[in-house]
C-alpha cells in the first residue's frame, strides 16, 4: 500500500505549472533536492536525478525538456534496501546546454543562487508555491491523516534548508529547523498549517483527504473522552452504592436502622435490594425526588460514620 506521501508526490506530479518562471523555480528546488554534477569529456557538465517515484521522475524528466535543449538517460534498478522500490536515474547527458540550464537554475555563477539560495527565482508568490511543491517531491514526507501530524522536507544542503525555512516563515507557516545526522530537517507539526500547505502547492486531493481525516480522528478523541468520562462516572456511582450499603449494614448492626424514621427505613431497604441502582432509579421506586433520595442516604451514612468514629467498626470507604 503506498504511503500518504507517496499519493501526494503523485498527485503533484501530473501538475504542470504554466507559467515558465514557476516551471523553473519548482525544477530547481526539486534538482536541489535530488540532483548531484556530473562532469563529461573536455569538462563538460551533466545532471543525475535519482528518485524512488516513477511519477516524480516523469514530472522532472518533462520540466528538463521545457527548461532547455538537453538530452536525458533514464535507468531503472531495484533497490536493495528492505523495501526493495525501484529506483529511478535520470541522467543528464553532459553537452554545451547543460550549462546555460544550471545557470538559469541557480547552480553555477557567483550569485547567490549557487549556493541554495534563489533569490532570483523567488521573487513572485507562484514561484514559491512552485518551489515548495519541487521541494516535497523531491525529498518531502507527511504522515497519513488518522496518525500524528507531521510533515517535514529533508536535505544534505543546508543553504537549501535555510531558503526552505526562510520561504516558510515568509509565507506564515510555523516552520522548525532541526539536523540528523548528515542531513537538515524542515518539519511542521500544526494540522491546519500543513493544511495550508497542501492547498499553496496544489495538493487539493491529498488535502481533502487530510481534512477528512483529521475531522474523523477528532471525532474518535471525542467519543473517547465521553466513554471515559461516563466510565469514571459510572464508577463513582457503583463505589458511593457499595459504600452505602456497607453503611447500612453498620446501622443495622448496632440496632440503630430499626429506631429510624419509616422514610429512611424504607430508602435503606431499596438500597440494599438495588445495590446497582442509580439514584434516579431509586427516586422511581420510592416515588420521590433524586435529591430527596440523595439527602435521605447521605443522611444514612453520616449516622454510620458517628458510630464508626465512637465504636472504631470500621466500614470500607470506596474512593
Amino acid at each position: 500500500m503506498p504511503s500518504f506521501a507517496a499519493d501526494v508526490k503523485n498527485e503533484l506530479a501530473h501538475k504542470l505549472d504554466k507559467k515558465k518562471c514557476c516551471q523553473t523555480a519548482e525544477l530547481a528546488a526539486l534538482l536541489r533536492m535530488g540532483a548531484s554534477i556530473i562532469l563529461g569529456a573536455n569538462m563538460m557538465l551533466g545532471l543525475s536525478f535519482v528518485t524512488e517515484n516513477a511519477a516524480v521522475a516523469r514530472k522532472t524528466l518533462t520540466l528538463l525538456k521545457t527548461a532547455g535543449d538537453v538530452q536525458t538517460e533514464v535507468t531503472v534498478t531495484r533497490s536493495q534496501r528492505l523495501k526493495k522500490n525501484n529506483r529511478y536515474a535520470l541522467r543528464v547527458v553532459p553537452s554545451p546546454n547543460v550549462r546555460p540550464l544550471m545557470e538559469t537554475l541557480g547552480m553555477l555563477g557567483d550569485s547567490e543562487g549557487s549556493v541554495g539560495r534563489d533569490r532570483g527565482l523567488l521573487k513572485k508568490q507562484c514561484c514559491r508555491r512552485a518551489y515548495l511543491r519541487g521541494a516535497f517531491m523531491g525529498g518531502g514526507s507527511i504522515n497519513r491523516p488518522e496518525a500524528e501530524c507531521h510533515l517535514e522536507l529533508v536535505t544534505g544542503n543546508y543553504a537549501f534548508a535555510d531558503t526552505i525555512v526562510d520561504v516558510l516563515k515568509r509565507m506564515g507557516f510555523p516552520a522548525g529547523f532541526t539536523d540528523r545526522k548528515n542531513n537538515y530537517l524542515i518539519y511542521i507539526k500544526d494540522g491546519e498549517a500543513i493544511m495550508d500547505f497542501l492547498s499553496i502547492i496544489g495538493a487539493t486531493k491529498a488535502l481533502e483527504e487530510f481534512e477528512g481525516g483529521r475531522n474523523l480522528k477528532e471525532v474518535r478523541n471525542q467519543v473517547n473522552r465521553l466513554v471515559n468520562c461516563e466510565t469514571a462516572n459510572l464508577q463513582k456511582t457503583v463505589n458511593a452504592a457499595a459504600y452505602q450499603n456497607e453503611c447500612i449494614k453498620l446501622l443495622e448492626r448496632n440496632g440503630v436502622l430499626a429506631e429510624l424514621t419509616s422514610s429512611l427505613r424504607k430508602t435503606a431497604m431499596c438500597r440494599q435490594e438495588n445495590p446497582d441502582a442509580t439514584l434516579g432509579d431509586l427516586a422511581e421506586m420510592l416515588l420521590v425526588s433524586k435529591s430527596c433520595v440523595n439527602h435521605r442516604l447521605r443522611k444514612l451514612v453520616s449516622l454510620a460514620e458517628k458510630i464508626r468514629k465512637g465504636t472504631g467498626e470500621s466500614v470500607e470507604k470506596n474512593s
